[in-house]
C-alpha cells in the first residue's frame, strides 16, 4: 500500500453532526461488521460483515474538512478494530485536518493492546485515537446517564496521555 492509498472501507452509514458519539460536534463513522453481537445493541444492523457498502473515503474526508464547526470524528460500529488498516488510514487524513478522534470499541484496551502485538495496524489506530470507549455493551448494567456510553462496564480512556513504550 503506498502512503496515499486507503484500503477499502466498509461502513454501515456516516452522521454529520453528532452530539452524543463523544465530545464536541462530531462526524461519526459506523462501520461495518462485529464479532460481538452484544444483546441489546442499538446497531445490530452493522453485524453482518457482508453489509453496509464501501465507503468513499475521500468524500467523508471531504466533508469533515468543510465543516469548521467539527471537533472530531468518531468511528463507532460494528467494530472498528476489524477494519483497522483501513481506519489508519483515514485517521491520519482526518488527524491532517486538525480533528480528534474517538473510538467505540466491545474489546478492552487490554484486549487491543494483546491484539496490537500480531496485527500492527490494530496498535497503530489505537494511538491515533484521543479517547477509546472500550468493553462490550451489557445490558444489565445499561445506564443512560453516563456520558459517552451505554452501560456502566464501559470505560472513558484518554490516551492522550498514555505512554505507548
Amino acid at each position: 500500500m503506498s502512503g496515499r492509498e486507503i484500503p477499502p472501507l466498509r461502513i454501515a452509514g456516516c452522521i454529520s453532526d453528532s452530539i452524543v458519539d463523544g465530545p464536541g460536534l462530531r462526524y461519526t463513522v459506523f462501520v461495518q461488521g462485529c464479532p460481538h453481537h452484544c444483546p441489546g445493541c442499538h446497531n445490530p444492523e452493522t453485524h453482518p460483515f457482508a453489509g453496509g457498502y464501501l465507503a468513499d473515503v475521500e468524500e467523508i474526508v471531504r466533508q469533515v474538512g468543510e465543516d469548521p464547526l467539527l471537533s472530531g470524528v468518531t468511528f463507532s460500529g460494528g467494530e472498528p478494530f476489524c477494519q483497522a488498516e483501513a481506519l489508519v488510514a483515514l485517521g491520519r487524513r482526518i488527524r491532517a485536518l486538525g480533528k480528534n478522534i474517538v473510538i467505540y470499541s466491545g474489546y478492552t484496551f487490554e484486549e487491543l493492546l494483546q491484539m496490537g502485538k500480531k496485527d500492527p495496524a490494530v496498535l497503530a489506530l489505537l494511538q491515533l485515537a484521543d479517547l477509546l470507549v472500550d468493553g462490550p455493551y451489557l445490558a444489565d448494567e445499561r445506564d443512560l446517564s453516563l456520558p459517552f456510553r451505554g452501560s456502566r462496564n464501559q470505560r472513558l480512556i484518554d490516551l492522550k496521555h498514555y505512554h505507548w513504550d
